[in-house]
């Protein structure tokens, strides 16, 4: 997996704007606060890093690919960035993050209970996480289906996983997250294009 994210890295723009980066921003920044330690995790080339450093709070970003990491480290001079470990863990100890942003990257994860469980681990007690993922709610899974089933459940496309609000919640709860709320972003009501979840670490 790897070695697809360092390929695909490779050949993406020297700073390629994030999709739906401008409601993305706000929503991301409605939620950290100053000072606070924040982790974007799938920082890609470090807009986000970037933006929560402009507001005051302490972001550290981290990575799969090392090619995206070299974008972030010219987009964000003097950023904390950090590589995935080759086992997979998040290059943090325990209970250092206030907040983990984790935005679009979830739906690339083959293992979610591993990955949400490492994510838990470097929350401190009382750290929120704030995530999205693609949404497939039953009325876009319709359209999906009549229209563009191949081509969106492509075995060899990015996307490994598929969530709706049921499997979302559910993930989030059998890893030790409570307080999870979803919400939607993006797009007209019935075809909201990304599904929000907030939680905790108790």
């Amino acid at each position: 997996m790897r070695e697809y994210y360092e390929s695909a890295w490779a050949a993406q723009p020297e700073d390629p704007q994030p999709w739906q980066w401008r409601r993305r921003r706000a929503l991301l920044l409605r939620e950290a606060r100053p000072g606070e330690r924040v982790l974007d995790l799938g920082c890609g080339a470090g807009r986000f890093v970037a933006a929560l450093r402009d507001a005051g709070a302490d972001p550290v970003g981290v990575e799969l690919a090392e090619a995206a990491l070299e974008r972030a480290r010219r987009v964000t001079p003097g950023a904390d960035l950090r590589r995935v470990a080759p086992d997979g863990s998040l290059p943090l100890g325990h209970g250092e993050i206030d907040l983990v942003w984790c935005s679009e990257v979830l739906e690339h994860v083959p293992d979610t209970v591993g990955f949400l469980t490492e994510v838990r681990r470097v929350l401190r007690p009382g750290g929120r996480l704030l995530l999205t993922v693609p949404q497939h709610s039953r009325v876009k899974r319709t359209m999906i289906a009549l229209a563009n089933y191949d081509v969106h459940y492509d075995p060899l496309g990015e996307h490994v996983r598929f969530y709706t609000r049921r499997s979302l919640k559910r993930a989030l709860e059998a890893t030790g997250f409570t307080a999870v709320s979803l919400s939607t972003l993006g797009g007209p009501p019935l075809l909201r294009e990304s599904l929000v979840a907030r939680a905790e670490r108790t």
